[in-house]
């Protein structure tokens, strides 16, 4: 699959006073060679750098995501660029959960464009994301797929280091979401905290006292055909909330939870069993994912 040879350079540096900002940017391709799917594109500017270990047996080609800088900080831009064209079969995931700094005032910006072209499967499974107090994200996930592609997008926010028993009380978060099929839009969502996170992660109304959300959408033609068996999944696991809703062709799945591993992994059983269900696949993510 390696038959392209990708450019690498050294991270561009903006300097903010005393700090230096990166630009980090992954651009990848997948393109349908015979029966196999190959990797047409490659390009990666630091931090960002892309590795291809060999999928388990059955599976489809893999790109993991690394972020070489071991974080981000307000001011940091990120963007990342997947596609699959025609009849192409992959998946994207991340090394490692993502962490963000808290920030002076900056926002930390991540923007992630999917495209799936006729009759292609892609799916986008990173690890967590984890907001230290304070910390600002600006993040937006786009989907554009043809109206026979198929397309498994995710992620999981942390509300802090929970395993030092530190928590998110402050800072800003933005995450938005766009779908489109055919060239139409057909779903969009955000969600929007900023100043007294603590508050809203409490409130009855807001959160509840969570620690974690996530969130899975699955855009196809088959959508609607996998509402019943996606709702199925979640039933009584302790510390986790869940539910799925079909809008538009979009069947969108997702959680809050009060135990970031319970949550978790309800999360990477419905991804797999999904998988399963409409593509035939294993019933089981990458080795990776688990590290």
């Amino acid at each position: 699959m390696l038959d392209v040879i990708s450019p690498f350079e050294t991270p561009p540096v903006e300097l903010r006073g005393s700090e230096a900002k990166v630009n980090g940017r992954a651009e990848i391709r997948f393109a349908k060679s015979g029966s196999e799917t190959r990797l047409a594109h490659l390009y990666q500017h630091e931090p960002l750098r892309v590795l291809f270990p060999a999928p388990a047996g059955g599976d489809i080609p893999q790109a993991a995501l690394v972020t070489t800088s071991g974080g981000l900080v307000g001011g940091d831009k990120m963007s990342i660029e997947i596609g699959a064209d025609r009849g192409a079969a992959a998946i994207a995931i991340a090394q490692a959960a993502e962490k963000v700094y808290g920030s002076a005032g900056e926002d930390c910006v991540i923007g992630v464009d999917l495209r799936a072209e006729d009759g292609a499967w892609l799916e986008y499974l990173p690890q967590e994301t984890i907001l230290f107090d304070g910390a600002r994200l600006n993040r937006g996930t786009k989907i554009d797929a043809h109206p026979t592609a198929r397309v498994l997008a995710g992620e999981i926010l942390v509300f802090g280091r929970i395993g030092r028993g530190e928590r998110m009380n402050s800072g800003f978060v933005h995450d938005a979401w766009t779908v489109a099929s055919g060239g139409r839009a057909v779903w969009a969502d955000a969600l929007h905290l900023d100043g007294d996170i603590g508050q809203a992660l409490d409130h009855p109304a807001g959160l509840g006292g969570a620690i974690a959300v996530a969130t899975a959408v699955y855009v196809g033609p088959d959508a609607a055909d996998n509402l019943d068996h996606a709702r199925g999944h979640f039933g009584e696991t302790a510390g986790v909330i869940g539910g799925v809703s079909l809008v538009n062709g979009v069947l969108v799945a997702r959680w809050i939870g009060e135990d970031q591993l319970a949550l978790r992994n309800s999360f990477a059983k419905y991804w797999a069993g999904l998988r399963a269900r409409i593509m035939g696949y294993p019933a089981a993510l990458p080795r990776l994912w688990h590290v």
